[in-house]
């Protein structure tokens, strides 16, 4: 398969002036009281008129509030991100509309995401030096890594997470370099002492890394509950908290990464079952053990480095009982409790219990790839493109919602 553009993001850490991160500061507080301010407009619109507003009538409501005396503070940034997050609101609507997310939320300043996103005209990419629009000085960033030969940013994003860290995100387009073809498949388990079992006999084991700091960070958290709301202190215990977890997702972030990756370029054909974590997270007893494991994030870097490097991914039916069938003549148990690990079928086959179902789930997903049966069709990422054309259909009228948020 030859080898085709696709749009990636880099992220990188940067380390801004005090005069940065101030004016960014401000960039954030700015996007979030605009994008709230049109919510609530388009809400009340259609609540009280009947009236429906979209991305050009927000658009022009920008331009009016910038001339009045109250909001003129929005016009001492810069303009692109407003109009980005008045852009990301239409977008929230539409999977609104489309059935796809839930009815748009106003943004909390303690809670909600600090981010900007800026297209072309906002900043200049030049010999790797990245300047956004309203400032004078390049930001610092730790190049990681290369971007991609000639590469050009169609957006940058410029955040900054609870911990306090700063990051700036490059959207480029880049052509991945595409791993040589293999005759191999493999089908993939997921579980919670082992991460993954693989159909080769190989189990992965899970590094727990919530665990592993549990006792920290429920130190942390205790000494967070102590602090008196509003002071100094609890704003430092709050970071101390926020980097503890930071520090948990960035190490799980990375172990799927080199899981997923390795995955994808040693086999031709990757099969998984349709594990849907948020049904499996009603098990109070295992909840906390499954979201360490991370299913969710294992199954999207699946599916998008698949994509990318032109191999095959299927999903099998998540009620396919891969646990329960004999790999060997096709039996089925009638019953299979979670605490049996090993049983013999009544052919003189005995099995591992999560090695047999990886082998099961890989011969289901070669049999759909043969005859197109018993398999789902693959998700849809969320924001992404719907092949139905896309009707407005008025929103119904939302319960009390809390003011927004300056």
């Amino acid at each position: 398969m030859a080898a085709t553009h696709v749009k990636r993001a880099f992220k990188f850490r940067f380390y801004p002036t005090d005069a940065q991160a101030a004016e960014l500061s401000r960039t954030f507080g700015c996007v979030r009281k605009v994008y709230n301010m049109a919510l609530r407009a388009r809400t009340e619109a259609w609540t009280l008129r009947r009236e429906r507003v979209n991305y050009n009538a927000t658009s022009a409501m920008l331009t009016a509030w910038k001339k009045t005396e109250e909001l003129a503070y929005l016009s001492e940034v810069s303009s692109v991100p407003l109009q980005q997050s008045l852009r990301h609101l239409q977008g929230a609507f539409s999977n609104f509309w489309q059935k796809r997310a839930k009815y748009p939320t106003f943004k909390s300043r303690k809670k909600s995401r600090r981010s900007a996103e800026y297209t072309t005209s906002a900043f200049r990419y030049q010999g790797g030096r990245l300047t956004l629009a309203k400032m004078a000085e390049p930001l610092d960033i730790v190049w990681s890594r290369p971007l991609p030969e000639g590469a050009a940013p169609s957006t940058v994003t410029v955040s900054q997470d609870a911990s306090g860290r700063w990051f700036v995100s490059l959207l480029c387009e880049d052509r991945p370099s595409m791993p040589a073809p293999v005759n191999a498949a493999v089908g993939v388990d997921a579980g919670i002492t082992s991460l993954v079992t693989l159909s080769t006999g190989e189990k992965v084991a899970n590094p727990k890394f919530e665990r592993a700091d549990r006792e920290r960070l429920a130190r942390a958290q205790r000494e967070l509950a102590r602090k008196a709301k509003g002071s100094r202190n609890r704003d430092k215990a709050r970071v101390k908290v926020a980097r503890l977890h930071a520090r948990i997702a960035d190490r799980r972030r990375d172990f799927l990464h080199k899981l997923t990756t390795r995955l994808v370029r040693e086999n031709q054909t990757v099969v998984i079952e349709d594990l849907t974590a948020r049904n499996v997270l009603g098990n109070h007893s295992l909840a906390r053990a499954i979201s360490d494991a991370s299913w969710t994030e294992l199954r999207s870097m699946l599916e998008y480095k698949a994509q990318w490097y032109g191999r095959e991914l299927i999903t099998v039916d998540r009620w396919f009982p891969s646990s329960k069938l004999c790999s060997a003549c096709g039996t089925i148990r009638n019953a299979m409790p979670l605490n049996v690990r090993a049983w013999e079928c009544a052919c003189g086959a005995v099995h591992d219990r999560d090695v047999n179902a990886a082998r099961n789930i890989l011969a289901a997903g070669l049999a759909v790839a043969a005859c197109g049966d018993g398999v789902r069709p693959q998700r849809s990422t969320p924001g992404g493109q719907s092949s139905v054309k896309q009707e407005e259909v008025p929103p119904p009228r939302p319960r009390a919602a809390a003011q927004p948020r300056g």
